[in-house]
């Protein structure tokens, strides 16, 4: 040690005061670095290198995600209804559709059960459905279909019918500056959601007072969403290699989440993979996506590793242009 040979003395009071100084500079300079590289790295298990990394920091510093008790966030976790409920609680500010007396009005969400409130909350907006016999399925993983449904349904998303992503804009006024990325809602860890397409109508499955003030029929939204359909699935062939892989009753909901520039797809844009479970990294990815379209995020910038998987028009000009 540099402090060893200091006797105490006045004499030598003013050196070793000055060794001192020096010693605690060089303990500043050395515990910098370590400090910021803290910083950086909000979870352990996510990598530097990981592709939904920004997406995932991004979301944690607007309190819209955490991690679990350990630190860790788990990116390549699949994540299940409940979780996706979780998510999406806490990111979107949405008027309610319908009343329930709580989350545990599903069969199979026990009173006092963590997801409650958050399950409750996604189906009143919109975001989720419920399973034929009153079920909710709170530990059933999602699809990445799914979860497009559920993100487009609630967001009151359609297909355009057009191309141009200047001409998609929300068709809800933008939530308030008290959003509840601001709330700090979630107490638990990160989820992602799915929208499951209900197996029978849930406007039907409610008692009367509990319906949607302004439920439009039934078989009118089902013959304009046919209209529409072949548009739209010719849109998600020029965008994605296997597109005739999409479920019927989601290609409205696919291209319109296509236009509004959620979609992420990892490693390769042009493959949409409908039936791949959703884990928590691409969960992250697709709510991030959507506060950037609901104008609550910034976008990546373009030039970013991860901005590459999102399937843009843009993007695939770029993509034509090089196949030619």
């Amino acid at each position: 040690m540099m402090f060893k040979h200091c006797n105490v003395n006045w004499l030598n009071l003013g050196i070793c005061s000055l060794f001192l100084g020096v010693g605690a500079a060089y303990v500043v300079l050395e515990t910098e670095p370590v400090v910021a590289q803290k910083n950086q790295q909000m979870f352990p298990d996510v990598k530097q290198n990981y592709w939904a990394r920004p997406f995932i920091e991004n979301l944690a510093e607007k309190r819209v995600i955490k991690g679990y008790r350990d630190g860790t966030f788990r990116p390549n976790q699949i994540v299940d209804r409940d979780e996706f409920a979780a998510m999406i609680r806490q990111a979107f500010e949405e008027r309610k559709i319908t009343e329930i007396p709580s989350g545990s009005y599903f069969k199979d969400v026990p009173k006092g059960y963590w997801a409650a409130p958050p399950i409750e909350e996604a189906y009143e907006t919109g975001f989720m459905k419920e399973y034929q016999g009153n079920l909710f399925k709170p530990e059933q993983g999602i699809t990445r279909t799914q979860a497009i449904i559920d993100l487009t349904k609630g967001l009151n998303l359609d297909y355009k019918g057009k191309t141009n992503q200047a001409a998609v804009v929300p068709q809800k006024a933008t939530p308030p500056k008290q959003s509840k990325i601001a709330k700090n809602r979630l107490l638990f860890p990160l989820a992602s959601t799915a929208l499951m397409q209900p197996l029978m109508p849930v406007i039907a499955s409610l008692p009367q007072q509990q319906k949607p003030v302004n439920a439009a029929p039934q078989q009118a939204a089902t013959t304009a969403t046919s209209s529409s359909d072949n548009a739209a699935l010719d849109l998600l062939k020029s965008y994605y290699q296997d597109a005739d892989k999409i479920p019927k009753s989601a290609v409205n909901n696919v291209a319109a989440a296509t236009q509004a520039d959620i979609v992420v797809n990892y490693p390769d844009r042009r493959f949409f993979k409908p039936n791949e479970m959703l884990t928590r990294g691409s969960a992250a990815a697709l709510i991030h996506q959507a506060l950037v379209y609901r104008g609550e995020l910034q976008p990546l910038p373009k030039n970013s590793e991860a901005a590459k998987y999102i399937p843009t028009a843009a993007a695939k000009r770029d993509s034509t242009a090089q196949a030619k």
